[in-house]
């Protein structure tokens, strides 16, 4: 009899690190399977960094260890310490974003230097994500898990200051983490840049997705509140 119990113990375990394994591969085999179509482009179109890209585990709950060659970038808290943004497609609302700070861990983080919201320039905000069936808008470790399901046209909005700015994403793609002129300012217009690694829940974090979004004229999103 204890053979037996033993036998069903050992195939239920088994069976048991099967779904396991499989509810941990399957996301990220799919993810790479639908950005292969969604994103043809693995690199970016704008920079491409001679500097080695480096696959090591390291703390991604951290800005600052994003990119590989913005090492000199201070990541001190600003003295406007925060505003909010809000995605409806992805069910996010009011989450905080810090001006400067570092930790993922407790709000999503706006890259130091970058425009401020509603200024000509590009505001890059950085979120963490993790596995897409453990994804929650109110967790900040995982807000960003579902930002692969955005599509041009959709809309974003961030709350700075009392004003309401909002933003329609333009371009999708994918960088590697040598790809830092995502980072840089186009003075052009008031864009909006938001990134996050991908695959979702990979543990080495190979790649970095770029959602690129431009402002809407306030006479013309106010005219679209009227109608």
């Amino acid at each position: 009899m204890d053979n037996k119990l033993l036998r069903i113990a050992a195939i239920i375990s088994g069976i048991s690190g099967i779904v396991i394994l499989f509810s941990v591969v399957l996301p990220i085999v799919s993810y790479q399977s639908i950005s292969n179509q969604k994103y043809p482009s693995l690199l970016s179109p704008i920079v491409q960094s001679t500097s080695k890209v480096t696959l090591e585990e390291v703390d991604y709950t951290k800005a600052s260890n994003w990119f590989i060659d913005n090492k000199d970038t201070s990541f001190s808290t600003s003295s406007i310490s925060h505003y909010v943004i809000s995605i409806s497609k992805l069910g996010i609302k009011k989450a905080t974003v810090t001006i400067g700070g570092e930790d993922l861990s407790g709000s999503l983080v706006q890259y130091p230097g970058t425009a401020l919201p509603g200024k000509n320039g590009n505001a890059v905000i950085f979120g963490h994500s993790i596995l897409p069936q453990f994804y929650d808008p109110e967790d900040y470790l995982s807000i960003f898990s579902t930002l692969p399901t955005l599509d041009e046209g959709d809309e974003i909005q961030l709350d700075y200051d009392g004003v309401v700015y909002k933003y329609i994403v333009e371009k999708m793609f994918e960088v590697l983490p040598s790809d830092i002129g995502v980072l840089e300012q186009d003075k052009s217009d008031s864009f909006l840049t938001l990134v996050t690694c991908v695959p979702p829940g990979h543990p080495l974090k190979p790649k970095r997705l770029i959602i690129r979004a431009r402002i809407v004229p306030i006479e013309q999103a106010n005219a679209n509140i009227s109608n």
